[in-house]
């Protein structure tokens, strides 16, 4: 699991938003670029994000978030893997149905392109008609009490 402290910010409808809270160890850390942490923190500090949770939380109070490395690997591969591969596999097909005139390499590039933005496209129809954002949201796992604020700010 990664974990990551939030701040509740909003509850609506048996719904709890939450976004990044303050962690001065990333800010000076040499690893941001390998560490999965600082990703998850990055995210949950640009926007609110809606978590489930089953602990009775009020606006303002600082928990923990966490969310399954796994999920994060496999939404990974489908955002980045999945793309490049329709890109060569575009070019592929183009290359081996068309001869090598003059303009072969226009629609090898053309077709390499269409089947990128393709690939795109039914990543993101599928992420709405799965509703992978439902199964990969994140988790409260736990509330921090007042007096270990301090401690996690340090």
């Amino acid at each position: 699991m990664i974990e990551e402290l939030a701040v509740v910010v909003k509850i609506a409808n048996h719904q709890v938003w939450v976004e990044g809270g303050q962690s001065s160890a990333c800010g000076g850390c040499l690893q941001k670029a390998s560490c999965s942490t600082h990703a998850l923190g990055s995210v949950l500090k640009q926007k609110s994000v809606p978590v489930d949770s089953e602990i009775p939380l009020n606006i303002g109070d600082k928990v923990i978030v966490a969310i399954e490395e796994s999920l994060l690997l496999r939404a990974s591969l489908l955002l980045y893997l999945l793309p490049v591969l329709a890109l060569f596999t575009g070019a592929g097909i183009a290359d081996g149905l068309l001869d090598t005139s003059g303009t072969a390499e226009l629609w090898i590039a053309g077709s390499a392109i269409s089947s990128f933005l393709l690939s795109l496209w039914l990543i993101n129809k599928v992420q709405q008609v799965w509703t992978f954002g439902h199964f990969a949201r994140p988790l409260v796992i736990k509330k921090v009490l007042p007096a270990a604020y301090e401690c996690l700010g340090d």
